[in-house]
């Protein structure tokens, strides 16, 4: 898995934003995401309980709200946020609701696909994005793919779609952490499907399990090589930076964090529960952002194929807990906080998104 898989214990390095500098060409080349919106980079408040964007080929974006289950859209040019609909059969409890969101055009048309906590389990289901930009609405809705286990806890559900086009889907272990080294079972996995929710051809094991012995994947992003990297957060001791691999098993509920261990995949980083509990992942060319929680902080992270280049840096600390990052055809970088969520110690104009430029 490269030179750098051995124990790295991250100690926080912090990195000034450089300031109020404006999306341009001709940013310094720090590589240090700098404001485009004002001394924090915000350009949209109030949101309530946020969890995914996704972003539209427009430059605007969509939002996902966890306990009300509604998608919010944020126009290119202004910024201003609209309801586009609410996504139907949403059940709030705990970690789960409505998680992640992905875009997808086939089938004849632009489709929303979704993750949510359902009456009895959670689900992943799709629906036509019909009418233009600053006025689009939700279609009926169909299932994509269901029975994954829910709790109140260790949901997963951060989708993306691969460069080879398939759907990737993280679950939790729900709180039976003995279904994650189960590869018959879709829970503490991440998955790979068709767009229409079939095992995607060429998966390891025949169905739609892409890799196991995971806790809790909550962010998967791509580098510009195509190499597949998830975070994770760990019990109590370690959360984890992986790359990915087909048929991987990344040792939970045996192991957590770096093992030694030559039955399981080591993560390339792990920090401190207390330094990271990632979630969104984002990545611009062989950079990745990694949107932490209880860490209140976005990790920086520098890849050369499956190896990591350096020491991480910490950036935007003081915006409270972090949800999502997700990276616009602009080349800006935009995070989610989540600071209303119940966990949190929500602030005037909580919960927003920043919007970044990254050089």
């Amino acid at each position: 898995m490269g030179a750098r898989r051995g124990g790295l214990l991250v100690t926080v390095l912090l990195v000034a934003l450089v300031g109020c500098a404006p999306v341009s060409e001709n940013l310094p080349a720090t590589g240090v995401p700098s404001s485009s919106n004002g001394d924090d980079g915000t350009i949209v408040r109030g949101l309530d309980a946020p969890w995914s964007l996704a972003m539209l080929p427009d430059g605007g974006a969509l939002v996902s709200q966890r306990d009300d289950g509604r998608i919010l859209e944020i126009s290119a040019g202004d910024h201003e946020v609209r309801e586009v609909g609410t996504v139907p059969g949403v059940v709030a409890q705990g970690e789960g609701g409505l998680n992640g969101i992905a875009l997808w055009d086939g089938d004849g048309g632009t489709w929303l696909y979704a993750y949510h906590a359902a009456a009895d389990d959670n689900r992943v289901v799709r629906m036509p994005l019909l009418g233009q930009p600053d006025a689009y609405r939700l279609g009926d809705a169909e299932v994509v793919l269901r029975g994954i286990r829910k709790a109140s806890f260790h949901n997963g559900g951060r989708l993306a779609f691969g460069p080879d086009g398939m759907l990737y889907v993280t679950t939790g272990d729900a709180g039976d952490s003995a279904q994650s080294q189960d590869t018959s079972s879709l829970g503490g996995k991440i998955l790979r499907i068709t767009p229409e929710g079939e095992p995607a051809p060429g998966n390891p094991f025949g169905n739609a399990v892409y890799s196991y012995g995971h806790r809790n994947v909550q962010g998967i992003a791509w580098t510009s090589d195509g190499v597949m990297w998830a975070d994770e957060f760990g019990q109590d001791t370690w959360d984890e930076l992986n790359v990915i691999v087909p048929g991987g098993d990344y040792g939970w509920p045996v192991v957590e964090g770096i093992a030694h261990d030559g039955r399981f995949r080591d993560p390339l980083l792990q920090w401190h529960t207390d330094q990271a509990s990632p979630s969104g992942l984002a990545a611009v060319g062989d950079v990745l952002y990694l949107a932490c929680l209880r860490g209140e902080r976005l990790w920086r992270v520098t890849t050369d194929g499956d190896t990591v280049v350096g020491d991480p840096e910490a950036l935007l600390q003081g915006s409270g807990r972090l949800r999502d990052a997700a990276t616009a055809d602009d080349g800006t970088l935009w995070v989610l906080t989540n600071n209303t969520d119940g966990r949190g110690s929500p602030r005037p104009g909580d919960d927003r998104v920043l919007r970044f430029a990254v050089t």
